[in-house]
């Protein structure tokens, strides 16, 4: 049996929030959105079809209350959600929070700019309350 790896891009891009029922879920460390990654624990994944059937309901079930939590906590105007995959093969699915007037609205937010780091502070603080969301 094969045994689930985060890939290495998807470990050095972004941090560990929580580990749901299905999910490694991870905050992206560009601070200029909150943006958050679900990465389904299984190993050699690469596309939203290719898990079992029940694995498919949990991810939507997941996607829903991550980005339910992402919208209650920020007050976002919109939720992006994507599952692209083109550079990182691992299936991932984007889970972001966008306004109107932050960087590149209403533009995708792929390949704009350059990341920018979170203060260490802002990241902790962010983290705790979206685990504090996601706990209850």
């Amino acid at each position: 049996m094969d045994v689930f790896t985060l890939d290495p891009r998807l470990q050095n891009d972004s941090k560990s929030v929580m580990q749901t029922g299905l999910c490694d879920l991870r905050l992206s460390a560009d601070a200029r959105w909150p943006w958050l990654i679900l990465v389904p624990r299984r190993a050699d994944i690469t596309e939203i079809f290719e898990p079992t059937p029940l694995d498919q309901v949990l991810l939507t079930f997941e996607i829903e209350l991550v980005a339910s939590a992402l919208k209650t906590i920020t007050g976002a105007t919109k939720i992006n959600v994507g599952a692209l995959g083109n550079v990182v093969r691992q299936l991932h699915v984007h889970v972001i929070a966008r306004f109107e007037g932050d960087a590149n609205w209403p533009g995708p937010v792929w390949g704009f700019g350059k990341a920018e780091p979170y203060e260490d502070a802002k990241r902790d603080a962010l983290i705790e309350t979206l685990r504090e969301a996601l706990s209850s």
